[in-house]
């Protein structure tokens, strides 16, 4: 079975011009298939701003009302998308830029509001392969953005690392699937304050414990919990590392096993 890399780019990667050149370069001379998936940066929340459209943070996830969304669009599925696209194609690398709407790649419902409305925000309901094997058989790299659809019209805002754990579970049926996310720092820490405290390893049992402790950030919980789920459906292998982690083998990193 052929091995799949899925890879989501984030953090301050996206904001930063050079990291991403030197991550784009990185990523167009990986051999085999491979799918790109990309968060938003700070950009978007720049962009509210000079618009005077309130930005809504809400347990540290954004709000989605219909102003942002459109801001989201047109940052995500535009400016940073087709950006990424065209580098890549500098690179030799023939990507081809996507929404989850096109070809009904990644269907989605709206967030049913419980104790808190986060608007127009999606929870993926289906991956839909066959654009996107499709694709791949024709050496053509997808970069989806974290934008999908509910197939009646309505684009949703939809978390970049569910997108790309999705799309990991979704194509781990036709090929070998590993999934990466490259975020600023070496991987998972035991401390946010100390760059070398990586963990190497670590399985759910040690995840758990240290969840517990409050070892972690805010915002790696649910990244962990993305990566979990992943394997528990399927996909062979999930790393956490900085940019450098897809392609230099001496790079810190963190491995997820079960």
């Amino acid at each position: 079975m052929e091995t799949l890399k899925i890879i989501k780019v984030g953090g301050n990667i996206i904001d930063d011009e050079a990291a991403l050149e030197k991550f784009l370069s990185q990523f167009a001379h990986l051999s085999g298939p491979k799918i790109l998936v990309h968060g938003g940066g700070k950009l978007a929340t720049q962009l509210a701003y000079k618009m005077d459209v309130p930005v809504h943070m809400l347990n540290g996830r954004r709000a989605t009302d219909a102003a942002t969304l459109d801001i989201i669009t047109m940052v995500y599925a535009g400016k940073i998308n087709k950006n990424v696209v065209a580098k890549l194609q500098s690179n030799q690398c023939n990507a081809i830029g996507f929404t989850g709407a096109d070809g009904n790649t990644i269907l989605s419902k709206k967030r049913l509001v419980k104790k808190i409305d986060y608007g127009f925000v999606g929870d993926i309901v289906k991956v839909n392969t066959k654009t996107i094997r499709l694709l791949l058989d024709h050496d053509m790299t997808p970069v989806f953005c974290a934008i999908t659809h509910d197939k009646n019209g309505q684009l949703l805002n939809t978390n970049a690392d569910t997108i790309a754990s999705e799309l990991a579970i979704a194509l781990s049926a036709t090929f070998k699937t590993e999934l990466y996310y490259c975020f600023e720092k070496n991987g998972v820490l035991l401390s946010v304050d100390d760059d070398d405290s990586v963990i190497d390893y670590m399985d759910t049992g040690t995840y758990e414990t240290l969840k517990i402790r409050n070892t972690f950030a805010d915002g790696m919980i649910p990244k962990l919990e993305n990566c979990y789920h992943a394997l528990h459906e399927g996909v062979s292998k999930v790393i956490i590392g900085n940019a450098t982690v897809i392609s230099n083998k001496d790079q810190k990193f963190t491995t997820l096993y079960l």
